[in-house]
């Protein structure tokens, strides 16, 4: 073969080798998958659409439990380091405070209603205490300016824990925390297209749509938003060529559950019964 078709040849198999190395992730399914196979996920708990029963509340947690479902639940850290549940970084939403979550200790939070409900922010150990691993949990860790904190604290909190739990996170340096420190943990990197965050620059989000910070976190699985893993080519290409475990989020009521189930290998859910 003459050499200036040589040269172009290996530029291009440089280049699909590099890009194969970024949404690299686990070559093949892992045997620590299996518990959490035959679940489907309640979205922050088993909540009512009017928050009747507030989501990541303990009476959310409680009702999964009761109807074998798996729970999705959100963690963060409250002023004074207590690792909580809770999905937003303000308050504004749930408690009627426009505060940032992370601006309270957990004396203080605790005495903030969630929504109209006599229901308060629980702390991350309450919930495991609860669920007591009768069904798995899918716990997101919520990314901010204390990841390390919240990754060692949650981790910390997860060793005392018997149950079927996996770790999740938008940001894949949360993903890689637990590749480093806790390897025998389950771990999957969330994303979705990023259209409701308008401030984040055009070559993160593409990075980050696209999955190429898998190279970093080597995850088990992918929770992708399920109406938009078909515009995400990388989705295919690691669900095909690496065998990962697919998760949709959110299916809600009207969705066709048939074909997301077609598409992915676990859903997460809200405001229906799957």
């Amino acid at each position: 073969m003459p050499l200036w078709l040589l040269i172009p040849l290996a530029v291009l198999i440089l280049a699909a080798g590099l890009y194969l190395s970024l949404i690299a992730s686990r070559p093949a399914r892992d045997w620590r998958l299996a518990p959490f196979l035959s679940f489907d996920y309640a979205h922050r708990g088993l909540y009512t659409k009017d928050q009747t029963v507030p989501e990541n509340s303990l009476a959310a947690f409680g009702r999964a439990v009761e109807h074998g479902y798996g729970a999705e639940l959100d963690v963060q850290l409250s002023a004074d380091g207590q690792v909580v549940v809770f999905h937003d970084s303000i308050l504004k939403r749930m408690c009627g405070l426009d505060k940032p979550i992370n601006a309270l200790t957990y004396s203080e939070l605790k005495g903030l209603p969630l929504g109209q409900s006599g229901e308060r922010i629980p702390l991350f150990t309450e919930v495991l205490e609860l669920v007591g691993g009768k069904v798995p949990l899918i716990i997101e860790l919520k990314a901010g300016g204390r990841n390390s904190e919240l990754c060692r604290k949650t981790w910390e909190i997860l060793q005392g824990y018997e149950g079927p739990y996996c770790v999740e996170s938008f940001d894949p340096r949360i993903v890689r925390w637990f590749k480093k420190n806790a390897k025998k943990v389950v771990r999957g990197q969330l994303a979705d297209q990023y259209k409701n965050v308008p401030s984040m620059p055009s070559f993160l989000r593409f990075l980050l749509k696209n999955l190429c910070g898998n190279f970093l976190a080597k995850p088990h699985f992918i929770a992708y938003r399920h109406q938009e893993a078909r515009q995400c080519l990388n989705f295919k290409l690691c669900k095909k060529w690496f065998h990962l475990l697919t998760v949709a989020w959110t299916v809600r009521d009207g969705d066709d559950v048939d074909e997301v189930r077609n598409q992915f290998d676990l859903i997460i859910f809200e405001h229906f019964l799957p």
